[in-house]
């Protein structure tokens, strides 16, 4: 009795077993290769699966999801026979796992090896100036190379970069020094042009500023020059609509002597011809208004006949 049950408990297990085996879930974005008897069947997709238990093999599980893989730096060799570290990575996806499977031993391997003699061979062509600043041309050379040869293995490179790009300790140093010196250089040139703006600008300031200052004295000048002329005019005016005679006008002339010699700088005035007229007006008048007319001074034996003696004065009488 005891041996029966051993040998159900067995076929049990078998089938237990073979259901296992016949029955294969593959999860999603991933790939398993199928061979029967160490040949390749078929490729199984995500989801169910059926295959034949102890016939059908998995041989590999690929994952169709875009991978990323970081290389560690590799020395190169530049034009100018300077070496730089160059650390890449590599975005790459598995479009047929059937040719990732047979085609090559190890893919990423072989696109590592791929990577670093294809960026030799790049780099071998470009100095160093022209190695930093190309960084868009490297990664475009290399994907290039890259797709083309990994696309019968089955594996597409989307992207390359350049993580970093190390020169050399003393090239370091040289060009650290070189871009400090450019940035003082710059800053000089930005000081130098700003102070130049500025003397520019204090002068184009200035300039306007003496314009708009002759301007004005001009334009005072002128309304100071045509209110002189209006009050002339206006004097002008007033003395012959007044009628005024030479008497008045001697006058005048009189008041302003004193203001001509006004000053303390003045030490010298000169009287002007026109005084003995002016003098000779205003005795007219002085004697006209005492009573008496001013006779005529003889002189060089001149005739006394036309003198006409002062009239006699006529007292008031006393007021009561």
């Amino acid at each position: 009795m005891e041996p029966i049950i051993i040998v159900l408990i067995i076929l049990v297990v078998l089938v237990f077993i073979a259901l296992m085996k016949t029955v294969q879930v593959i999860p999603q974005a991933s790939a398993a290769i199928v061979e029967r008897f160490g040949r390749y069947t078929r490729t199984l997709n995500a989801g169910l699966n059926i295959v034949v238990p102890f016939i059908d093999s998995i041989r590999n599980r690929i994952d169709l999801r875009e991978q990323v893989v970081p290389f560690p730096p590799q020395p190169v060799i530049t034009q100018d026979n300077l070496v730089v570290n160059i650390d890449t990575v590599i975005y790459y996806q598995v479009t047929d796992a059937r040719a990732a499977t047979y085609e090559v031993a190890s893919y990423i391997q072989a696109i590592e090896q791929l990577t670093v003699t294809t960026l030799r061979n790049i780099i071998g062509g470009m100095d160093l100036e022209r190695t930093l600043t190309s960084r868009e041309e490297i990664n475009a050379a290399l994907r290039g190379v890259l797709d083309e040869a990994t696309g019968k293995w089955g594996i597409r490179v989307n992207r390359v970069e350049l993580k970093a790009i190390e020169p050399p300790t003393s090239i370091q140093d040289s060009m650290e020094k070189q871009m400090r010196a450019d940035r003082d250089k710059r800053a000089a040139i930005l000081q130098a042009e700003g102070v130049r703006q500025s003397e520019i600008l204090r002068a184009e300031g200035e300039k306007q500023s003496a314009i708009l200052r002759a301007e004005g004295e001009a334009k005072a000048a002128a309304l100071r020059a045509e209110g002189e002329a209006q009050a002339i005019r206006t004097v002008f005016e007033s003395i012959h609509a007044g009628d005024a005679d030479q008497k008045l006008l001697s006058y005048q002339y009189l008041q302003m002597l004193p203001k001509i010699a006004e000053g303390d700088a003045n030490k010298l005035w000169i009287v002007p011809s026109e005084i003995g007229e002016a003098l000779k007006g205003l005795g007219g008048a002085l004697g006209n208004f005492g009573g008496a007319p001013a006779a005529p001074a003889a002189g060089n034996g001149a005739p006394r006949e036309n003198v006409v003696p002062p009239a006699p004065r006529r007292e008031q009488p006393p007021l009561d």
